[in-house]
């Protein structure tokens, strides 16, 4: 008899901590806290990856996780907004790398984005001529800033 009163005992102590298991989990908010398993450099190689294939939101989501921590993510937040043609957003992108990073790829795409929108041609050649002087060596650069000379003299009075 005291035998299957204890077992009573238990098995009504399971139910109720299975109920009380049931209602936790099912009614009331939890906060679970994970470590990201990525560093920030990964997030930009996996946003690049999601870029190559197309996946611009999904590039977008991973760059901001690395700008946190890697400012250099937010010259390809720009590349992403210019590539999706939202050129304000790309331009604010742009300025925050440069701000941030003094990075000259930033200062050239920002150059191209005005040459591209034919927005700015003083600022763009301006831009195009820092990246030149921070990078001398990227031939990109100085292909931009051609490009933006040669539109400001078809435009120019003769």
């Amino acid at each position: 008899m005291e035998k299957n009163r204890l077992l009573g005992a238990a098995a009504l102590s399971l139910l109720t901590a299975g109920i009380l298991f049931c209602l936790c989990s099912c009614s009331l908010p939890r906060i679970l806290v994970l470590n990201d398993p990525l560093t920030p450099q990964e997030h930009v190689n996996l946003g690049v990856t999601y870029e190559r294939s197309g996946e611009l939101d999904e590039a977008l989501k991973e760059y901001d996780r690395a700008s946190r921590s890697l400012p250099i993510a937010y010259l390809y937040m720009g590349n992403v907004f210019f590539r999706k043609k939202e050129f304000a957003k790309a331009e604010e992108y742009y300025r925050e790398a440069i701000d941030r990073t003094g990075n000259p790829a930033a200062y050239n795409n920002l150059a191209w984005l005005y040459y591209t929108t034919d927005k700015n041609p003083d600022e763009a050649e301006r831009l195009a001529r820092k990246a030149i002087e921070l990078a001398p060596d990227k031939e990109e650069f100085r292909d931009t800033l051609m490009k933006i000379k040669e539109r400001k003299s078809d435009t120019e009075p003769k």
